[in-house]
């Protein structure tokens, strides 16, 4: 299984204007190949391959002197890149979902290059980036794995490296214990078996200090260095929240799967949650998806198992073994509530975490 490995990069500032030169050529090389597409089709009614446009690399070479500095793979995936989002483009289409044309990329919005393959090796604490040089890296964990690719990252002025790597997965040992998980606003995840995990509200504690960023931002005058200073300084604060709320699903994600065997969520649809204008900030602060996703991959290399289920009435039905009873008038500020069948007072969200449970094991 594929594996990825994050490592900060220190590059010095000779580095650093390469590695941004870089970029920089690969974006206006995507934008290129791009415009070329487009014109061949509107000529012939056909799109150009990624074949037909690596095979042009040569040429465009000796035409464009400044491509030599950069390295040969690094402009092919570019193409490969540009491949893949009209084959993502087109199976869209075919599916009849939004189509989402590949777009053009404005200047600053090109933030990583690739070497698929040998442009790269590791020594003494350092990388060696081909046409860039040793650039000093924090090894803070060893890469016990092949490396396949590896990006170069630039964000917020910060560089990192990401290997993606084939390792081998090393199954936990196995676990009879199952749970279910009543993801939610007030408690981010509620198990089956009653056990809580607070929601961080890593957005809500930051938001004095991001509005006032953003007004920073709003107040500079466009045209000089200082808006440029302040929309990083604002990238920076957001980048941290994120940071805060990955960081949180990695641990509870990590104490799930070393914990349970199988695992249960509601497969809930956040992208429709999110047009509730009352709840919508705090449902995107709660990260649902991210837990899901962060627990789901985990579990694949741990040998568990991740299951989705239905979320409809899993609040309002009694989780009794037997019972059938539903409240329908349940309202969402209902924390309890008590079964009219078989009169069992029951906790909200654990109620809930029983009932996805239980469907799992259903079905």
């Amino acid at each position: 299984m594929r594996q990825s490995f994050k490592y900060r990069l220190y590059p010095n500032k000779t580095q650093q204007q390469m590695i941004e030169d870089t970029l920089e050529h690969c974006r206006l090389l995507y934008n290129r190949l791009l415009a070329e597409r487009q014109e061949a089709y509107e000529k012939s009614g056909k799109t150009l391959s990624y074949v037909a446009q690596a095979n042009s690399f040569p040429a465009r070479k000796q035409a464009i002197p400044a491509l030599t500095s950069v390295h040969s793979q690094v402009l092919q995936d570019v193409a490969k890149r540009l491949d893949k989002a009209f084959h993502a483009f087109f199976r869209r289409v075919k599916n009849g979902e939004k189509p989402g044309y590949p777009r053009f990329k404005p200047f600053g919005r090109y933030h990583s290059f690739t070497y698929p393959q040998g442009g790269d090796a590791i020594r003494d604490g350092r990388i060696h980036l081909s046409k860039i040089g040793d650039v000093k890296v924090k090894l803070h964990r060893p890469i016990e794995a092949t490396i396949k690719t590896c990006t170069i990252v630039a964000k917020n002025g910060r560089y990192y490296a990401v290997f993606s790597c084939e390792v081998e997965a090393v199954p936990l040992p196995s676990s009879q214990a199952m749970t279910g998980g009543d993801l939610g606003i007030k408690h981010l995840l509620v198990t089956s078996d009653g056990e809580c995990f607070d929601h961080p509200q890593s957005l809500r504690k930051a938001e004095r200090k991001l509005k006032r960023l953003q007004r920073a931002v709003s107040r500079k005058k466009k045209g000089s260095r200082r808006p440029k200073k302040a929309v990083r300084r604002l990238a920076k604060a957001h980048e941290h929240v994120a940071n805060q709320r990955r960081d949180t699903a990695h641990k509870i994600a990590r104490h799930l799967v070393n914990t349970y065997g199988l695992i249960a969520f509601e497969d809930l649809n956040a992208q429709g949650l999110l047009k509730n204008h009352h709840l919508a900030k705090s449902i995107a602060d709660a990260g649902w998806h991210q837990l899901v996703q962060v627990t789901t991959y985990k579990a694949e290399s741990a040998g568990r198992r991740v299951v989705l289920v239905d979320p409809r009435y899993t609040s309002q039905d009694c989780s009794t073994p037997g019972c059938t009873y539903r409240k329908i008038d349940l309202a969402l500020v209902d924390r309890t509530w008590t079964c009219a069948k078989c009169g069992i007072m029951h906790d909200r969200d654990v109620n809930a975490a029983c009932n996805i449970l239980q469907r799992a094991l259903a079905g």
